[in-house]
């Protein structure tokens, strides 16, 4: 689903092939920012072009839900925050954000607006991950309301890895 969103500081826009290297330059190709999501750090950017592909394809699908953060004071594209996928209905989100714009609390902005949307849709609670050691994001979930409800490991195919992960859930 092709949908606009707007906070005070943020637009939250369906991405476009033109976000490839704003995309790769800020933060897919940043393993410091990658190191905690579910995919690896792209090595180049047609790795991300074929991303954003498949991304813009998937919005013709009515339940996706994916956005471009763009900071509005300087039109530019910061990260992102989509619906991940759902587990028995539930929204699960997930986010990213080029570090150059972390501690400002834009996506903690952009969490509460996707939230205040999907809540105007009809559903009751959304449910957050993070990784235990990734403070900035469990911090994130916190200010957005979300309750922990559990602590467990999960492998990551694409990382081949197993990492401790924060189960939250956020209620209307």
């Amino acid at each position: 689903m092709k949908l606009t969103l707007e906070t005070q500081r943020l637009i939250l826009r369906p991405f476009c092939e033109e976000d490839a290297e704003d995309m790769f330059y800020g933060w897919a190709s940043d393993e410091e920012v990658t190191k905690y999501l579910t995919w690896n750090t792209h090595e180049n950017i047609e790795t991300t072009k074929y991303v954003l592909d498949l991304w813009i394809k998937e919005y013709e699908q009515p339940e996706r839900l994916n956005f471009a953060i763009v900071l509005k004071s300087e039109n530019k594209l910061i990260g992102g925050i989509d619906v991940v996928g759902y587990d028995n209905g539930i929204p699960v989100i997930g986010y990213n954000l080029a570090k150059k714009y972390w501690n400002k609390g834009y996506m903690t902005e952009a969490c509460r607006c996707v939230l205040n949307y999907l809540f105007s849709q009809g559903h009751e609670e959304v449910k957050i991950d993070a990784f235990v050691e990734n403070i900035g994001s469990n911090r994130v979930i916190q200010k957005c309301g979300g309750i922990l409800v559990k602590t467990e490991e999960e492998f990551f195919p694409l990382k081949n890895q197993t990492a401790l992960v924060n189960r939250y859930v956020i209620k209307k």
